[in-house]
């Protein structure tokens, strides 16, 4: 049983980085277009304010942005496409037409309800927790919902692609029309589901925000722990909302005008010269995002094993400069959030604790990313904002989350990026992968033969550097036959095997299915 549950979590963990790989290499690009789009720099900059220049941060900004404001769809979908066995780019296919049904759904659902509450006062709930996705007003699960309805694409495209009907009408429905078929009645009831069960989650999320405003640091702590821990389920938001973008209390009076909110009685006050007011601390969310994840990153690092370094290294550097830089966590946060639950938890406390510990010190300097909380900082000063405290503090805490990352990983032996397993019985703990390339069919077909024979394969996946197959029978397993194309390990796990390929790994999955297809 506990074979089964962690395989199923390392599947879902695999899946969730397919979408979330683009996300690497998109990282650098968008804070790109965040320094060209900053008005900081560009005051210190002037080259920057040059009409060419500024529309060329806005393009590259905001093509990025598209993409990282919509991961529930690119989670659907890539879900989906990661966890079907074979015909990926059709369950790909079924997954965004799922997504759009079940927003749709949501849609008329909220209308008809809308209809029914001037008739009766009691339906009210079509006014509850509502957002615009794709132009289409619905019930907004975020990135929940998206990942919720990839893993159902994804289990239902596998157990009916292959069904089969008789007959002039039905057999339309034959194969991945039966898989559509099946998707649009629970996208529909998905949909329509929501509108009761989502927005009774979102009030006691709300009712959270009165507990914290009147619960001093243990408030500030909720707060910035749960603005973190809430993340995988999209209801982060309802957390820092009512506190940073709406009236709090705090206020500006600047002649006939009045300002509230605290970003912009923050703003307001740093353009006039007066000292910063209390008010922002729930502007410190920004703060673990700017520094914290340097520490998460280097631990990842550290833990990596030593051949797999650098390629960890490239992958997630890239990533703390895009949260530090541009404030976006996302890619990072789901490469552990569920691969690791105990660093989740561990990364909400630390997040939570800092806020205290910034309040406690009377620090208010400007913290949502780096280039920002420097420019504004130095320029500002440090009698008004303490900024020289809130680096000391950023220093503790990009310490505090190696620290505390490292031991959590090595003592539970948690398998965050780069700590894949390596075969004893073959490589060496430390030796190179071997460059393995397809030549030839036969060399394709060894490898097939090895793991038993195209009806002993279940699945054909890959991570990075391994070939992931999973088989019926664990004794038709012939090592010989499958090192004819040269690998760096075989590592048995019961019926799932991992052959170690290196970075060619994802040219010989595709030559191993493309062989298959062909039996």
């Amino acid at each position: 049983m506990k074979e089964k549950v962690m395989n199923g979590l390392e599947k879902f963990s695999k899946a969730m980085l397919s979408p979330l790989s683009y996300i690497s290499a998109a990282g650098l690009i968008l804070v790109l277009g965040a320094l060209l789009t900053s008005t900081s720099l560009s005051a210190m900059i002037p080259v920057l304010q040059w009409t060419p220049i500024k529309l060329l941060g806005q393009l590259i900004y905001n093509c990025i942005m598209v993409i990282i404001n919509n991961l529930s769809l690119m989670f659907c979908v890539g879900i989906a496409a990661a966890l079907a066995k074979k015909n990926k780019q059709q369950a790909a296919i079924i997954g965004l037409m799922s997504y759009f049904m079940y927003l749709t759904a949501g849609n008329v659902t909220l209308t008809q309800l809308g209809m029914l509450a001037e008739a009766d006062p009691l339906v009210g709930l079509y006014g509850t927790g509502q957002s615009t996705v794709f132009g289409i007003q619905t019930v907004d699960m975020g990135v929940f919902g998206g990942i919720l309805l990839g893993l159902v694409c994804g289990w239902v495209y596998n157990r009916t692609c292959e069904k089969q009907f008789k007959g002039i009408i039905t057999q339309i429905y034959s194969g991945n029309r039966w898989s559509f078929t099946c998707m649009v009645v629970f996208s529909i009831l998905f949909g329509f589901g929501s509108c009761f069960f989502w927005p009774p989650v979102q009030s006691v999320i709300s009712a959270l925000t009165d507990l914290i405003a009147t619960s001093g640091n243990f408030g500030l702590f909720l707060y910035g722990f749960l603005e973190r821990f809430l993340i995988p389920t999209g209801l982060h938001h309802l957390i820092y909302t009512p506190f940073q973008f709406s009236a709090l209390g705090n206020s500006l009076t600047v002649g006939d005008a009045t300002y509230t909110g605290s970003y912009i009685v923050m703003m307001m006050e740093y353009s006039m010269g007066l000292p910063f007011s209390d008010g922002i601390v729930w502007m410190y969310t920004g703060f673990t995002k700017t520094f914290g994840y340097f520490g998460i990153v280097a631990a990842f690092i550290f833990c990596a094993r030593k051949e797999n370094r650098k390629k960890t290294a490239a992958v997630l550097v890239p990533l703390a400069f895009t949260a530090s830089l541009a404030s976006i966590t996302e890619p990072l946060d789901f490469m552990f959030c569920f691969s690791a639950p105990i660093l989740w938890v561990a990364h909400a406390c630390i997040s939570g604790l800092f806020i205290v510990l910034l309040h406690i010190f009377h620090v208010t300097g400007f913290t949502t990313n780096l280039l920002g909380s420097v420019l504004m900082n130095l320029s500002a000063g440090a009698d008004k904002t303490n900024y020289p405290t809130l680096y000391l503090l950023a220093l503790c805490q990009i310490a505090v989350y190696f620290v505390v990352f490292t031991l959590l990983i090595k003592a539970f032996n948690l398998h965050t990026p780069g700590r894949e397993e390596v075969s004893t019985e073959t490589a060496g703990s430390d030796a190179p992968a071997k460059k393995a390339s397809v030549k030839n069919a036969a060399e394709v077909q060894c490898v097939i033969d090895g793991l038993g024979g195209k009806e002993n394969i279940l699945s054909v996946d890959n991570c990075f550097t391994r070939l992931r197959v999973n088989i019926k029978d664990p004794a038709k397993l012939d090592e010989a036959a499958i090192n004819k194309l040269p690998n760096s390990g075989i590592v048995k796990k019961g019926t799932d095997i991992q052959i170690v390929y290196g970075l060619q790994v994802a040219d010989i999955k595709r030559a191993v299915e493309a062989q298959l297809e062909n039996q």
